[in-house]
């Protein structure tokens, strides 16, 4: 199956080729990310601006000041946290139009350790105003992501895994920015999932409706703004939610849940996520185990749910 980084690669340049206002920036690691073609094929539209994170955000925004629409890439940690101020302040505050990529979110930065891992990425660009947070792990939802960025104005940050190469999708399924897809009904309890957890969230309940437990899986794949009309609905529906998410407890997916369900919900609920600590060299199997966002500890979080209900 293709992996991500190539779908990635081959959607910017059908975006670049159909719009000449799509523009590419690049932290020097294109050979990483599978994007050295786009510098050969649009030399007038990709540019690689080396590592200086926070300046090609700068640059992006200048850029988009005047009618462009730049798609800008670092590793998760450096998209996040190095660009924080010039996304806050030359993106939100200024209202401009730019796309912030950050690949190999959480666990998924693998064998480059802690200092490459993100765990608080989805946490920072949460609280920033009129920002948009994509968490995004299966092919045909990324070339779909990636056709609505460039349509919609607006500063947004995306991260995926180069990774993956999952597919869950089809051709056929439809997405919207803003809103969850239900990827498999349930009536028991609902897991509602982003990136890479969505798949295992389906293995989980896989498994737990062998053992006659009907769980509904949702993937969350926009974080900010949530669908709080579809949390609603699964809350009402099954009566008990788990989240699942490769990030910190804090701040990201779980969190922004809760706030919806603490407002106007209050059901059975349990977060599945990274606690609250720095990331470390390993694969993302054994990462996945170690920091507790297996489809074993999705299960046992929605046991627990069950039991509370």
């Amino acid at each position: 199956m293709t992996e991500l980084r190539t779908v990635f690669a081959e959607t910017l340049a059908e975006l670049m080729e159909n719009n000449r206002d799509v523009v590419y920036l690049e932290a020097d690691l294109a050979g990483a990310l599978g994007t050295t073609s786009l510098f050969k094929t649009f030399p007038n539209q990709a540019f690689d601006v080396g590592i200086m994170e926070a300046n090609m955000v700068g640059v992006g925004a200048g850029m988009s000041v005047k009618g462009k629409i730049p798609f800008m890439h670092s590793f998760g940690t450096f998209a996040s946290r190095r660009c924080a101020d010039q996304t806050f302040l030359s993106g939100c505050y200024n209202h401009a139009n730019i796309k912030i990529i950050g690949s190999d979110p959480g666990v998924s930065a693998e064998a480059n350790g802690g200092t490459h891992m993100p765990f608080e990425d989805m946490g920072i660009y949460r609280t920033f105003p009129d920002m948009t947070v994509l968490d995004v792990a299966e092919p045909h939802l990324l070339k779909a992501v990636l056709g609505m960025m460039a349509r919609e104005y607006g500063v947004m940050y995306l991260r995926f895994p180069r990774k993956g190469n999952t597919e869950y999708y089809d051709d056929t399924q439809e997405f919207t920015i803003g809103k969850g897809v239900t990827v498999k009904e349930g009536t028991d309890v609902t897991v509602i999932a982003s990136g890479i957890e969505v798949e295992e969230a389906l293995a989980a309940a896989k498994e737990l409706g062998e053992e006659g437990v009907s769980v509904r899986v949702v993937d969350m794949f926009t974080v900010k703004p949530l669908d709080e009309e579809l949390v609603l609905k699964c809350a009402k529906e099954t009566g008990g939610i788990v989240t699942a998410e490769n990030h910190n407890k804090v701040g990201g997916l779980g969190s922004a849940v809760a706030e919806v369900l603490a407002e106007n919900s209050p059901i059975p609920f349990k977060r599945v996520g990274i606690p609250d600590c720095f990331g470390e060299v390993g694969d993302k199997e054994f990462l996945s185990k170690k920091f507790g966002i297996s489809k074993d500890n999705i299960q046992e979080a929605a046991r627990d749910v069950l039991k509370r209900k």
